[in-house]
């Protein structure tokens, strides 16, 4: 389910990327925003063209755009952020399309990383299962030791508990490796498209939280600071510093996929493996001693 859950992610993330791009252009040649909505919707369907039904019904188009959720928010921020201040809408589109395509291509490279590592786990996780029809392919009475057996059953029970938790813990902590923002520096870049419209920083700050709500951010802090004390125009430090931004979570990204790998043995030596012996090994040597007093 986690995994079918950041496919689903991923395909919307670019979905909107692309649709911002489209938009763009349309904008660019004149089209009205409404209108624009309409012609993309009519023809690639899905989630565009349900906010073009919104807008249909009179919805205010970021208020249609945010409605889709996911990485349609950070669109219809950048959209309402555009609109208040009097930027170029098609220049403000393609920045927050760029935006999410570098997030989703970084979530694409974290996926290719962490594939080999997640494959394995999933293979050890069924090591006790396989420790169990192992010892009843050998022909030893295992399913009636656990079952029949009072120091069985406890194997059963602890050994049904230990797979169960490594299998939380490992689902956790590759949900870990792969909470990546769905558009790393956005706020930096939203900042960029108050000024460039010419709002004042103290007005560019205000929009942007309004926007994506109240939450501070030292490398905005840090730009802002550094435009004011050197007299700079703001705005392309932003977009620079939204740049590295993607670049330090794609590399994040990545080591992080790297260390899930060695993270992976914690649960494979503390509860695959004891589960293993739970329920693979010790059912044969308790059939065997069981076998031996009856023979007695």
């Amino acid at each position: 389910m986690t995994a079918r859950r950041d496919r689903d992610a991923a395909v919307a993330t670019r979905e909107a990327a692309d649709t911002a791009r489209r938009i763009a252009v349309l904008l660019h040649a004149g089209i009205v925003p409404e209108r624009a909505w309409t012609y993309v919707g009519e023809v690639d369907g899905g989630a565009v063209a349900t906010i073009s039904a919104r807008m249909s019904g009179g919805a205010r188009p970021a208020d249609a755009i945010e409605a889709q959720g996911g990485p349609w928010v950070p669109l219809a921020a950048a959209w309402r952020i555009a609109e208040a201040v009097g930027a170029p809408l098609a220049d403000t589109l393609r920045a927050i399309a760029g935006a999410l395509q570098d997030g989703s291509e970084t979530a694409d490279d974290v996926t290719v990383a962490l594939a080999e590592p997640t494959v394995t786990a999933r293979i050890m996780l069924w090591l006790p299962v396989l420790g169990l029809l192992l010892g009843a392919v050998l022909g030893f009475d295992t399913i009636g030791v656990l079952i029949g057996n009072p120091l069985g059953i406890t194997c059963l029970i602890a050994g049904i508990g230990l797979v169960v938790l490594a299998r939380q813990w490992t689902r956790r902590l590759v949900r870990r490796a792969r909470d990546l923002p769905i558009a790393p520096g956005l706020r930096a870049e939203l900042a960029a498209v108050a000024l460039s419209g010419g709002a004042t920083i103290d007005r560019a700050l205000r929009l942007v939280d309004d926007a994506l709500g109240q939450d501070e951010d030292a490398a905005v802090e840090r730009v802002l600071a550094l435009s004011r004390r050197a007299g700079v125009p703001a705005a392309a430090l932003l977009r620079a510093s939204a740049a590295d931004a993607r670049q330090r979570t794609r590399t994040e990204g990545r080591i992080r996929a790297v260390r899930l790998g060695s993270a992976m043995l914690l649960p494979l030596g503390l509860c695959t493996l004891p589960a293993f012996f739970l329920l693979g090994v010790a059912p044969m040597v308790l059939s065997v001693i069981t076998s031996t007093q009856l023979a007695w």
